[in-house]
């Protein structure tokens, strides 16, 4: 019932035509490219009539939600996500019954999800605006400020799914590596003036080393830098580990691979998807102080001082343990507990599961040596692994982006830890392209 009323509305939503052909690597990458320098050159479009009072309200999730205050895509990937989230709960719910293994319902799944993603981006635009987030200079701009910010809120859905369709990975992951490198280099390399100290780099490293000829060294500048490697570090090692589950070619003698588990299995989602929900209390918090029923929390200047809104506000600074430390172990408990739900969301809804990795193994004609061929014992030995690995996983993000936001890592701790898995990802996705490329028969094996 609900596909026959939504489907028409689905035909009169513009998309992006999808490759009739396997897109080389050399296009991959110029789309790529193209839709990154798109990104930037939005970022820096301001929106017309804010007011020069107005506080950035989410500046602790800019990087993860990719977005830049004071532009037309303030938004960023706000709404993409969010749809998303509402998606996964639904599905995983049961309450839409929908199997994405299967071509028509995971069209319905991106049609709907495209479709939520433009309702959340006027829906966020207008909170933003009309409950003071984002403040009109004067009270007839607020209207042309919605549709400014509901006009780039549509563009990003689109750039991404260029990118989705025509080139590496997913705008989302592009974006927010843009937004994150962006900021560890000015605020690392930046040599320009400081506003608050004039003459005095702004930069970590250069006002470092001017302190230093001043004889007046800071060494708690090089925090932030110190606390980046070691993010950095970390995501990498967590990434590199894995368990590999033995595999023998069914039809060919004496064949033998390994198939692996990555230990950081439903990838850095669960920590996008959560910094989401998070922003969308944030947002519900001032909508419903707007309308007279403050039941989420109390909002002052863009932030939050009371209430559940204010326990779910991201603590930054080892300080916040001092100063602090009901909210922090409040706001610790549930952003790991969150990830873990959206770990096992995702890896349900992503058909890599136990079921789904089983049906693809026994398909190709692979075997576990010693055993017969058989799905259902591919599928027995991957419910040892896969359930205990997702929520490892994802326990193991949320506490890393919990406590690396904690260090105050340049970039936000959660948006280093995302972009290093995000680059990490996106560099297997390209050298197996260039692989491909180079030998073609690959592709049949690969499946591609």
């Amino acid at each position: 019932m609900l596909k026959e009323a939504l489907l028409p509305i689905f035909s009169y939503l513009p998309q992006v035509k999808s490759p009739s052909y396997r897109v080389p690597f050399k296009e991959k990458l110029k789309w790529t490219g193209v839709i990154l320098i798109l990104y930037f050159i939005l970022s820096q479009i301001p929106l017309f009539g804010l007011s020069p009072t107005a506080v950035d309200q989410f500046s602790q999730l800019r990087a993860v939600m990719a977005g830049s205050f004071g532009s037309i895509i303030t938004l960023g990937i706000g709404p993409i996500v969010s749809a998303s989230i509402i998606l996964q709960l639904l599905v995983g719910g049961k309450i839409l019954n929908l199997d994405l293994s299967q071509h028509d319902d995971k069209a319905f799944f991106q049609g709907t999800q495209k479709l939520l993603a433009v309702i959340f981006t006027l829906f966020e635009g207008g909170v933003l605006v009309l409950t003071g987030s984002l403040s009109a200079s004067t009270p007839s701009l607020v209207w042309v400020m919605i549709l400014q910010i509901t006009i780039g809120g549509i563009l990003i859905i689109f750039l991404d799914e260029v990118i989705s369709k025509w080139g590496f990975g997913s705008g989302v992951g592009l974006f927010i590596v843009a937004g994150v490198s962006s900021q560890i280099v000015t605020g690392s390399l930046n040599p320009l003036s400081s506003p608050t100290s004039p003459g005095v780099p702004s930069g970590a490293i250069p006002q470092f080393l001017y302190l230093l000829t001043t004889s007046q060294p800071d060494f708690s500048l090089l925090i932030p830098i110190i606390a980046l490697v070691a993010v950095f570090l970390v995501v990498v090692y967590a990434e590199s580990m894995r368990v590999e589950i033995p595999l023998s070619f069914g039809g060919v003698k004496g064949a033998r691979g390994k198939y692996p588990l990555k230990f950081i299995y439903a990838s850095n989602m669960p920590v996008i998807l959560t910094s989401a929900l998070l922003l969308n209390v944030q947002l519900f918090a001032a909508l419903f102080q707007k309308l007279g029923f403050p039941i989420l929390g109390t909002v002052s200047n863009g932030r939050a001082i009371s209430g559940v809104a204010y326990y779910l506000t991201t603590p930054y600074g080892l300080s916040s343990l001092l100063t602090n430390p009901l909210q922090v172990a409040i706001y610790g408990v549930v952003f790991i507990a969150s990830c873990v739900l959206f770990a096992w969301l995702w890896v349900e809804l992503s058909n890599i599961g136990p079921k789904a990795v089983a049906k693809q193994l026994h398909g190709m004609g692979m075997q576990i040596p010693g055993f017969r061929s058989s799905r259902t014992q591919f599928e027995r030995l991957l419910k040892k692994y896969i359930p205990a690995i997702t929520v490892l996983g994802g326990a193991f993000v949320g506490l890393l982006a919990f406590g690396a936001d904690l260090t105050g890592a340049l970039g936000g701790g959660t948006g280093v830890l995302l972009t290093v898995g995000i680059v990490y990802k996106l560099y297997e996705e390209i050298a197996q392209e260039q692989l491909m490329d180079m030998h073609p028969m690959l592709r049949k094996f690969l499946g591609d």
